[in-house]
């Protein structure tokens, strides 16, 4: 094993010996080069004045080369701020502005030890980091029934962990928290388990309120204790779009200090909460109960960094932290959050108005972007596959009778023949059933 990680290794065990079992056998070898070309690099863009010919870029009259065909069209921006390599742990002034939002955005953390966050290539890459560094072939990773697809991906085809689901509904459809507990407690043989929440909920847009979010706290506090170690990872990818009495703050916070035997993992990030699904601006935050231990942890994480797409793409980085920094911001996102409020409110209001009582019920469903129809009489393939060939509409099947509707790309106006559309085809489904 290269000596740099084992060094991050023994400070993870000298510091939090529970995370140090955590790691997976990738995460224990890792490590970020000291010696390296980015090392030197970077040393030589501090002391290098007469000239610097350490890093893979060209230099034009003193500043980055570039095509005018391309920065004629980015001309706000200066140079140095696009073309250049990002460090591999992202732009430092972004990072600092993320984690300044997510402070005031998450008041719970409050002076609970955090790391700095550290760039991703969006959400995806931040599971798939943590994946990396904590899942081994045949490790539990916990995650509900109705969840994101590309977890199966991440997890389990990439690094042979094992799934395991749970409802995420409880008979009274609030989150089934006894549900997670005993996914939880079944580990107790391997004392690992790796927990994904995500919140709102993709496919559902469901979020679960106060009190359901302390019992999940609870759940994995009691798995901890029964000497269960525990990654929490936070997908919080729809993170503020919460339009009614749900949590309005990412568990991470209650879970930054929750024990020594659990750790907060937050990934979240630009594209779905600043609109910018095509900049691929993420961000991985640990916590953790010393400063030493989160330095080692970031270190390993830009280790997978490096060893994968090296750094992260620095214009949007750039784009993100202009937008975080614009006086103007706040303002545009609140418009904005209320477009989508109004246009899941608009849905909640069709839904419930009884006319397509006979055709479908549907799952709570209360912030985010989607919703999901559970649909009585038809098959949710057959219906998507109708609505498309017959009416050029396009949704997403989930099993034999879930129905994912995108309400966040439909016009608040058009909602209602959105739903019009999709009962009539359940309708037409049916007399071509009933001919046969």
């Amino acid at each position: 094993m290269n000596p740099l990680a084992s060094q991050l290794n023994e400070t993870l065990q000298r510091e939090n010996s529970h995370v140090h079992d955590m790691l997976s056998a990738l995460g224990k070898s890792i490590y970020f080069p000291k010696e390296g070309i980015l090392s030197q690099s970077a040393e030589a863009k501090a002391k290098a004045k007469k000239f610097n010919a350490t890093i893979g870029i060209a230099i034009e009259n003193g500043q980055p080369m570039h095509l005018k065909v391309i920065q004629d069209t980015l001309s706000t921006y200066n140079p140095k701020d696009i073309y250049e390599y990002a460090p591999p742990a992202g732009k430092p002034e972004l990072r600092t502005a993320w984690r300044k939002k997510m402070l005031e955005e998450n008041p719970g953390i409050g002076s609970k030890l955090i790391g700095n966050p550290i760039v991703t290539n969006a959400l995806t890459h931040g599971l798939s980091i943590a994946a990396d560094l904590f899942a081994d072939a045949g490790d539990a990773v916990i995650i509900p029934d109705k969840n994101w697809e590309n977890y199966e991906l991440t997890f389990e085809i990439r690094r042979g962990a094992q799934i395991v689901n749970y409802p995420l509904y409880n008979e009274h459809e609030r989150f089934n928290s006894e549900g997670l507990r005993d996914a939880l407690l079944a580990q107790k043989s391997k004392g690992k388990a790796i927990v994904v929440l995500n919140f709102p909920n993709n496919p559902t847009g469901y979020t679960p309120d106060v009190e359901d979010g302390n019992a999940i706290t609870a759940a994995i506090k009691e798995a901890a204790e029964a000497g269960i170690n525990v990654v929490v990872l936070t997908d919080d990818a729809y993170f503020g779009l919460f339009f009614e009495n749900s949590l309005h703050e990412s568990l991470f916070g209650q879970l930054a200090d929750l024990h020594p035997r659990v750790l907060a993992v937050k990934i979240d990030g630009a594209t779905k909460e600043e609109y910018v699904w095509g900049f691929r601006v993420g961000f991985i935050t640990y916590a953790g109960q010393s400063d030493a231990l989160l330095s080692a942890l970031e270190q390993k994480t830009m280790g997978i960094i490096r060893a994968t797409i090296s750094s992260g793409p620095h214009p949007s980085q750039t784009f993100v932290l202009h937008a975080l920094n614009s006086p103007e911001f706040n303002a545009q996102k609140q418009e904005k959050y209320e477009i989508m409020k109004g246009r899941a409110n608009r849905t909640k209001s069709i839904l419930d108005s009884g006319k397509f009582d006979d055709a479908w019920g549907y799952y709570p469903f209360n912030s985010g972007y989607f919703m999901c129809l559970k649909l009585k009489t038809v098959d949710a393939e057959a219906l998507r596959v109708h609505l498309l060939n017959q009416h050029g509409v396009g949704t997403i099947a989930l099993g034999e009778t879930d129905l994912r509707v995108a309400f966040s790309c439909i016009e608040e106006g058009n909602l209602e023949e959105l739903f019009n559309i999709i009962y009539q085809s359940v309708k037409e489904i049916e007399t071509v059933a009933a001919s046969k």
